[in-house]
């Protein structure tokens, strides 16, 4: 039996592949994203720091210079288009010595060499003014105005939606386990058996790109996973700055930063460890010990007591420390998009427009669609709303008034929303709404959200998972007390 012929099969639907595809699905291509997880951004992406970077980190020879600058100036037209939540904040690089305002003065010849806008080198006074809250022994630092904060799981989510709408065909749960050739195209293979052929292939899997590319014979690489943990401070914490705050980098670290989050609450980390093992992002008391020191350093009113909750994520990390962005030597119509670590998610759309570029180099014609439609209509949150527009949207439809979890502010039209968009893990419905995300970390909505799962779906609530595979939630003991209802507080 034939299998479905794509143009363009991509690997890995996390940001970059989410960008590419978006890219992509304004031409008139076939294309199919594959993702192994249950849902989009469920890899790397989902434990993303979500900052928008500044252009000054990298030296003006690299790729991620290069990139980095190109993707910050499209995010106010994609934020436009797409709606996602992010704002430009800023970002403030602090310094505690002379010796430190030395880096610091190397990292704004190196930004105005990359053409980062704006950069402004502060003295004590200065960086006091602009960051009240910070430790007062601070001398100065770098104020870059262009740097920004995202909700990453959101940007991932709207990309992805937007290719869809645009033709673009998502197959979630595609772990793939084989590819060979068969004259012009390839065949990839699923670990569950279903294949797809495709003329042209982009490896966009992350973690896993060395894998993959050996998988089509192409070059042979290691990606270097790199474990940070970050903890999450509860919305209105004293610490919460105006900018997102980094100290003097470090040798392979950008350090341990203070992070406002765009929906209000505070994030501090990541740590920075090379690790052994890419499936392990477990927490530690160490790490905490560690990061909290830095943290306090920076903003003396960082408080454990307001934590929420934890997180590690890894980070793909080649030898080279640049990204590799390139038609494979060895498998051509195969195009690699290696080693996407910070500022991968600042990148992604200018990555999105290079491996275009890179297609085309390789043989892939490219032909804009005539109605190609580049929006998505704005999700505004319950907590953005009037008292007034509130009043019109519950009169016009009851769920909106039942809130679902209270400290996000969710309502069951939310959810309903999220499932019917296909998102029905619990994480799923998280990201894309923030049910579960404040204080009480899903205490008190987790089984509402299940409710109205098992209604929407018709599935039993035993069938429900966290994050897809084996992570399932409720037990066949406990769901035979609480069969799918009406989704309303049981």
């Amino acid at each position: 039996m034939d299998k479905p012929l794509f143009d363009v099969a991509i690997i890995g639907a996390g940001v970059c592949g989410a960008a590419i595809a978006r890219t992509l699905s304004a031409y008139r291509l076939d294309i199919v994203l594959l993702e192994k997880e249950a849902d989009v951004a469920f890899g790397v992406s989902k434990a993303n720091s979500g900052i928008i970077h500044g252009g000054f980190h990298h030296p003006a020879a690299s790729l991620k210079a290069k990139l980095e600058i190109q993707g910050n100036l499209m995010f106010e037209k994609l934020h436009y288009e797409l709606g996602f939540p992010f704002k430009r904040v800023g970002i403030l690089v602090v310094a505690f010595s002379e010796e430190e305002m030395k880096t610091v003065t190397h990292l704004f010849t190196q930004g105005e060499r990359n053409g980062a806008a704006g950069l402004e080198l502060c003295g004590a006074e200065r960086i006091r003014a602009l960051e009240p809250k910070i430790n007062h022994d601070a001398v100065g630092g770098l104020y870059a105005p262009g740097g920004g904060i995202i909700e990453p799981y959101r940007f991932v989510f709207s990309l992805v939606e937007c290719a869809v709408n645009n033709g673009c065909v998502l197959k979630t749960g595609f772990d793939v386990a084989a590819v060979r050739k068969r004259g012009e195209h390839f065949i990839l293979t699923a670990r569950g058996g279903e294949a797809v052929s495709a003329r042209f292939a982009v490896n966009a899997v992350g973690l896993h790109a060395d894998a993959v590319s050996a998988m089509f014979d192409a070059e042979r690489f290691t990606i270097i996973p790199r474990i940070g943990e970050e903890y999450l401070l509860d919305r209105g914490a004293e610490a919460f700055p105006r900018h997102v705050l980094f100290p003097v980098p470090a040798k392979n670290s950008k350090g341990i930063l203070v992070i406002p989050t765009v929906e209000g609450t505070t994030m501090v980390g990541p740590t920075a460890v090379e690790a052994g093992d890419k499936e392990d992002v477990s927490t530690s008391a160490a790490n905490l010990d560690a990061v909290f020191t830095h943290a306090k350093h920076l903003m003396p009113s960082v408080s454990r007591r307001d934590i929420i909750t934890s997180f590690a994520g890894m980070r793909p990390a080649l030898a080279t420390g640049d990204f590799h962005l390139a038609v494979s030597e060895k498998s051509p119509r195969l195009v690699q998009v290696a080693g996407i670590q910070s500022p991968g998610l600042t990148a992604s759309p200018a990555i999105g427009e290079y491996v275009k570029e890179l297609l085309k180099s390789c043989g892939c014609s490219l032909t804009e669609k005539a109605h190609f439609n580049p929006a998505l209509t704005k999700i505004e949150t319950m907590r953005e709303r009037t008292p007034e527009a509130m009043d019109r949207l519950i009169a016009n439809d009851r769920r909106f008034g039942n809130i679902v979890c209270r400290c996000e502010t969710v309502s069951e039209a939310q959810i309903v929303e999220a499932i019917r968009k296909g998102h029905t893990t619990l994480d799923g419905i998280k990201f894309y709404t923030r049910s579960g995300m404040g204080r009480c970390q899903g205490g008190f909505c987790t089984y509402k959200i299940l409710k109205i799962l098992a209604r929407e779906t018709g599935g039993k609530m035993t069938e429900f998972t966290k994050r897809g595979n084996e992570s399932f939630i409720v037990t066949d003991t406990l769901s035979a007390a609480a069969p799918g209802g009406d989704g309303g507080t049981p």
